[in-house]
């Protein structure tokens, strides 16, 4: 309570202040402000071009000056050109304590892209004096002023031996403590993209230091925002609180009448504050759940209207950190597809990246992309093209124009295939495998040898993930393509490599082969983890003769294994199984359909053969105890077998 009379106090002060009389003892000095081509225009942040910046949270604040405005403040405020500044040091002006300091930073801002001219200003005798009055004067900088000054002289690029730069940071170190926690932060910025110097880096540790130390100072959405925003990506224990400070406060709703105060802050978010926070954590690739539940709940109670750039980043930054909340990507759809017609053929290729990439199959939505591209056929560049299809993939998608799509990808990629990326040629006709839209020609491209051999010996995770969709091109060639002459992929690079067994055993994986090992008794009646020349791994395998029972399948042959361990052909009416199970991420989000990646994975292993034993994860989740495991894998085997006799 009392913090709060003391800022409705400080908010009445500043606006009796605001109606005195032009003659009171205090007066104003409002420094002119430069049209959005400010000194941060020049940061390396990937998200520099959203407004509200911690420049524009510096220079709104208002500087007190113990005189009303003199001539001096208007001239430098109106100062077109250097020459002019630096005319002041001479004649009969007057330059006070804090004259020095604003003219160094009009003079930064006049010059923010002219380098030359920079170079010339610090050789300039009269600039040389400017400097030398400001360090005389140092001490009697205001702390806002300072703040701006710093960074002044850092874009001015003077050079790290320069005593007045020196001086200056040396006074930011004693008044640290003095300092408003947005100044701070505008200083960690200036600190972190105008120098890159061993003396500021030196600052800048202190500078986060005191930011990680007095972050509950901060009052206001939009400072916690922004300060997300340019500072957070600085420092891994600053942007933990910061989340934690905005999650907390995002989560007030839920918590008792006593912390309803956090509302305050919560209450000014709009929907660009929320989607600078998500662009941020996306661009970090930082997945805060609780801060990400948090905001998913705002978008969806608060009726906020979205624009199309803020709906295209919302799409982006949920499908950059894989965060589905079923109502936002709802609305989020139902307000893309309202704005269609207007969207380029760049903005539906991301926006469809995008949904892909959160395994969330809007159908009217992904029609909407198809048409799109049938409409822009002359126009839309195989990039584009490039990005559609690959998502269509994912999410095993056909438009309801199939044929008039696929010719038209077809007839884009004819030519320009082979002028693409290699990984890019490969993973184009994956994604035209996946869809069983796959031609002769298009398999023959990736899998000749002059091309493929690029892959095979491949240790960087890119390439191996490259090799494993060559596997399953190679298969498509084998298996669903029966009039295809060649070239495949030779017997040695379509033998297993040791990494496809190495990974991580999840529970229902583990459950799985603990009943498996149950349900066979013996070792030789079964194999686990079969990991076959197609590319994929079966969970398990079994063979059964005509009467159901187990047969030791390591003594029949095997050609889905690249190498065989038996040499006697199957006895007549035996039947070859493969258990295959289907965890959650396998499933598009919210539906019981399979990526596409595992459509193809089941349509191969069909194809080779085998008869298949579905366990999927929400199945096998209901099943609690041993025997019921058991019952229901021994129904499964046999629910196969029937639906094979039954054919």
């Amino acid at each position: 309570m009392a913090a709060h009379l003391v800022k409705r106090c400080t908010c009445l002060l500043r606006e009796a202040a605001r109606q005195a009389p032009v003659m009171a003892p205090v007066g104003r000095l409002r420094l002119a402000r430069v049209a959005h081509k400010t000194l941060t225009s020049s940061a390396t942040s990937p998200i520099s071009h959203f407004p509200g910046s911690l420049v524009e949270l510096v220079e709104k604040e208002q500087a007190f000056t113990p005189y009303i405005e003199n001539q001096v403040d208007r001239l430098i405020k109106k100062a077109a050109r250097p020459e002019e500044l630096l005319e002041l040091l001479g004649g009969s002006h007057h330059l006070d304590n804090n004259h020095a300091a604003l003219v160094l930073i009009r003079l930064s801002h006049l010059l923010s892209e002219k380098p030359k001219d920079k170079a010339l200003l610090i050789q300039d005798a009269r600039f040389q004096q400017l400097l030398c009055l400001l360090n005389s004067q140092i001490n009697l900088v205001w702390h806002g002023t300072l703040s701006r000054l710093l960074r002044s002289l850092y874009a001015l690029g003077l050079p790290r031996t320069s005593k007045e730069l020196q001086s200056v940071e040396q006074e930011v170190r004693w008044r640290m403590r003095k300092l408003k926690y947005k100044h701070l932060a505008f200083l960690a910025d200036s600190c972190a993209t105008l120098s890159q110097e061993q003396h500021s880096q030196e600052l800048l540790t202190e500078l986060l230091m005191h930011l990680e130390r007095r972050w509950t100072e901060i009052e206001d959405g939009r400072t916690l925002v922004t300060i997300m925003m340019k500072v957070g990506h600085l420092s891994e224990p600053l942007m933990n609180r910061l989340e934690d400070k905005h999650s907390l406060e995002k989560r007030a709703w839920q918590a008792a009448p006593k912390v309803t105060q956090c509302l305050e802050l919560v209450e000014q978010f709009g929907p660009d504050e929320l989607r600078k926070v998500l662009v941020t954590l996306a661009a970090q690739s930082r997945r805060s759940v609780p801060l990400l539940r948090a905001i998913s709940y705002h978008l969806v109670q608060k009726p906020f209207s979205l624009t199309k750039s803020v709906l295209l980043d919302l799409a982006y930054a949920y499908g950059k950190l894989g965060f589905h909340q079923t109502q936002v990507s709802q609305r989020l759809a139902a307000d893309l597809l309202s704005l269609m017609p207007s969207l380029t053929s760049g903005e539906v290729a991301r926006c469809a990246k995008s949904f892909a990439l959160l395994k969330w199959l809007n159908l009217p939505l992904y029609e909407a992309f198809a048409q799109h591209v049938l409409n822009r056929a002359q126009d839309i560049t195989v990039p584009h093209l490039c990005s559609v299809l690959l998502a269509f993939a994912r999410l095993n998608f056909h438009p309801d124009q199939e044929d008039e799509f696929f010719s038209l990808v077809h007839e884009k990629l004819g030519s320009e295939l082979p002028g693409l990326e290699p990984a890019l040629q490969v993973d184009l006709v994956w994604a035209l495998c996946v869809l069983q839209q796959a031609r002769e020609a298009e398999l023959q491209a990736v899998l000749h040898p002059e091309f493929h051999i690029q892959f095979l010996g491949g240790k960087s995770q890119k390439d191996q993930n490259t090799f494993q969709k060559l596997l399953h091109i190679n298969a498509t060639a084998m298996l669903e393509h029966p009039e295809y002459s060649g070239p495949l992929l030779p017997a040695s690079a379509v033998a297993p490599r040791p990494s496809a067994l190495d990974r991580k055993v999840t529970p229902l994986q583990k459950e799985l082969q603990e009943t498996l090992k149950g349900l066979l008794g013996s070792a030789d009646r079964g194999s686990l983890e079969v990991a076959t020349q197609y590319g994929w791994v079966l969970d398990a395998e079994v063979l059964l003769d005509s009467d159901g029972q187990f047969l030791p399948v390591r003594d029949f042959v095997a050609p889905h294994l690249a190498q065989p361990t038996g040499s006697q052909p199957p006895p007549a009416g035996a039947k070859r199984l493969a258990f295959l199970r289907w965890e959650f991420p396998n499933f598009s989000t919210r539906s019981k359909d399979l990526l596409g990646r595992f459509v193809l994975a089941r349509r191969h292993i069909l194809a080779a053969g085998f008869l298949i034993v579905d366990v999927p994860f929400y199945e096998w989740l209901e099943l609690k105890s041993e025997w019921q495991k058991g019952a229901y894998l021994k129904d499964k085997m046999r629910k196969a077998v029937a639906e094979e006799l039954a054919k």
